[in-house]
């Protein structure tokens, strides 16, 4: 195998490239599609309008980051349309119904999002006449979770307990079957897509406003001088700044273009093993870093969340040469400084810890 490609040739590799993105407006997406500006790359996203109190990407507007269609995943013949006369190189799937919580509310919802909305992206990849590489981005929460101090591998069994880890272990199902059906590795030169799945941990950083998620939350507490309530305080999840997944998907993007048939395979992104965090040692870092604030737990009761989960994430150091470059608490004082700057300089300096990643 030649040599793969590296963080410092994603700009070469993605500069002209016509990426699609669903669900750009959302906190991963529009970082997504903010970091393939940056690559000089020609973006088009497909996604639903933000439903967050902020809305992250509305910062953007005026930059144009992308050509924006706000549509829904499971509107089939829209998405195929979107996709034939888009022509892309690379399709990034990120739309999803993303929040544990919010599942148990809308579970029925949930699933057919997650699990209809992959399968149509692999439906129009079947109208598409031309090289695709495709990744689908799914979640950590894949596994089947016994609570065990151990690292999951992208080989270990599915699950999910809640309907938002169960429906993205079901849209890892439609990828193998789609896979296997109709973009098997072995006719990759007949048909040309490649096809992976990514795995990420739990991500913060700036432009996060959702509901019931720890950063969000503990932000606006912060912001209204009121304490920061904590549901699950012992609770360990591999934290990491979204940079951190969003490179290694854009590398692997780039290898499985270039080597289809041995990158065709789920790849889990993830801190290092010894850099697991509870909750309430991340928001006591985030209270630190902000300068002032106190925290409390919570006594309401609460639909399951698991209280420790961990990824191992040797394939894709091995294989993409991917790693993590900021530790849990670099991520939480890189996410803090995003939140306390001025809302009219937020954008720029978006772009700037981009470029300061980029450059490490």
């Amino acid at each position: 195998m030649e040599s793969l490609v590296t963080r410092q040739q994603l700009h070469s590799f993605y500069k002209g490239k016509k990426v699609l993105i669903t669900g750009h407006t959302g906190f991963k997406g529009t970082w997504l599609i903010a970091m393939l500006h940056r690559l000089g790359a020609t973006v088009k996203g497909y996604a639903l309008e933000p439903q967050d109190s902020k809305k992250f990407v509305d910062l953007f507007t005026d930059l144009h980051l992308a050509d924006t269609v706000i549509a829904d995943i499971r509107d089939q013949q829209r998405f195929i349309n979107e996709v034939v006369s888009f022509q892309p190189d690379l399709i990034f799937h990120l739309a999803a119904q993303s929040l544990v919580l919010r599942s148990y509310e809308i579970p029925a919802e949930t699933f057919d999002v997650n699990v209809t909305g992959t399968a149509v992206v692999f439906e129009a990849l079947r109208k598409l006449d031309k090289k695709c590489t495709t990744i689908i981005v799914t979640t950590d929460k894949v596994y089947e979770n016994k609570e065990l101090p151990v690292s999951y591998k992208e080989d270990d069994p599915l699950g999910g307990y809640d309907p938002y880890s169960a429906s993205k272990a079901c849209a890892e199902i439609v990828v193998s079957s789609f896979r296997n059906s109709f973009f098997h590795t072995d006719k990759i030169n007949t048909h040309q897509k490649a096809i992976a799945s990514a795995r990420a941990g739990n991500v913060i950083g700036g432009g996060d406003w959702s509901e019931n998620r720890i950063i969000p939350d503990t932000v606006r507490s912060l912001l209204k001088d009121q304490p920061v309530t904590v549901r699950n305080p012992g609770a360990v999840r591999p934290w990491q700044h979204v940079l951190e997944p969003l490179t290694g998907y854009l590398l692997l993007g780039a290898c499985l273009d270039k080597y289809p048939a041995a990158f065709s395979k789920p790849f889990n992104f993830g801190p290092y093993p010894e850099d697991h965090l509870t909750v309430k040692e991340l928001v006591e870092i985030a209270i630190r870093s902000w300068g002032k604030g106190v925290m409390e737990t919570g006594n309401e009761a609460q639909p399951h969340e698991a209280n420790l989960l961990k990824l191992n994430i040797q394939r894709a150091l091995d294989e993409i040469k991917w790693q993590p470059l900021l530790n849990a608490r670099e991520a939480i004082q890189w996410t803090i400084d995003w939140y306390k700057t001025d809302p009219s300089k937020q954008a720029e300096f978006t772009f700037a810890q981009i470029d300061n990643y980029l450059a490490k």
